[in-house]
């Protein structure tokens, strides 16, 4: 999984896996332990590290802006919604300039 800059489509980051798959995952309805469950249940046998593994990686990308945690469910934004192959990328950049343009309201 790579970041895209959204004006520079050719301009991507790759991320290490772990963040890649915790951002991947990160679909603003379900809990930190519900993703800790979900992931557990991809192995034959749950790594023994896995709880305290996430709980590292969700602290990094909150370090790095990458991702936010809320108490209650919430509905990502569109460009936030898919992987940018699936946007229409003009929409999406309409869409952030406008939520750009109320935050400095």
């Amino acid at each position: 999984m790579s970041l895209v800059d959204i004006n520079q489509l050719e301009n991507t980051s790759l991320m290490e896996d772990w963040m890649g798959t915790v951002v991947s995952l990160a679909d603003g309805k379900h809990s930190i332990a519900q993703l800790i469950d979900y992931l557990g249940q991809q192995y034959p046998q749950k790594p023994e590290n896995l709880a305290e593994t996430l709980h590292s990686v969700i602290e990094r990308l909150l370090e790095g802006e990458m991702i936010e945690l809320s108490d209650d469910p919430v509905k990502l934004p569109y460009y936030l919604s898919a992987p940018i192959e699936s946007l229409d990328v003009e929409k999406a950049k309409r869409l952030i300039a406008e939520e750009e343009a109320e935050e400095s309201v």
